[in-house]
């Protein structure tokens, strides 16, 4: 009788499923970090004149610096040390940054005259924007699943 006891304590149950609110939200605290990476790296290389490879390069990269900041800001202030916040920003954001970027920069590089456009122009703007908000409803499907698999954003959601 004391091991139905003991195991009774013990059952194992699949992940609830996600749910489009908290992917939603995910997603957009995600898309914040990734934005203003992406719009900072855009302005830059855009006012300096950059060409288009560079600039992009530089989007990115500080999508990701961003995306993962705002993570480990909100993991740090839990109390983890800086190493373990940062594995759980990895695991946490890498995927869903990846598939924003892929989406974002993709567009960007499909619209004719974008990646030329200059930022007096509605063309780098509305780009931007419309880049943005594909990014969004292209990767909260992708969090949803990932959150119900206990990966992504499920990772750091205990921390917060």
């Amino acid at each position: 009788m004391q091991h139905q006891h003991a195991s009774a304590g013990h059952h194992h149950t699949a992940p609830a499923p996600a749910g489009w609110a908290m992917a939603a939200r995910a997603t957009l605290h995600c898309l914040t970090g990734c934005a203003i990476g992406e719009i900072l790296g855009m302005v830059i290389g855009t006012a300096l004149g950059w060409h288009n490879v560079p600039t992009m390069i530089l989007a990115i990269a500080l999508a990701f610096v961003f995306g993962y900041s705002l993570t480990l800001r909100g993991v740090l202030r839990a109390g983890l040390d800086f190493r373990a916040a940062l594995k759980v920003a990895l695991a946490a954001d890498t995927l869903s940054i990846a598939v924003m970027e892929l989406i974002d920069n993709g567009v960007i590089a499909l619209v004719p005259g974008a990646m030329d456009a200059h930022l007096s122009e509605w063309l780098f703007w509305g780009t931007l924007a419309f880049s943005l908000v594909l990014a969004f409803l292209v990767t909260t499907p992708v969090n949803r699943w990932m959150i119900g698999r206990g990966k992504g954003h499920a990772v750091a959601h205990q921390y917060h």
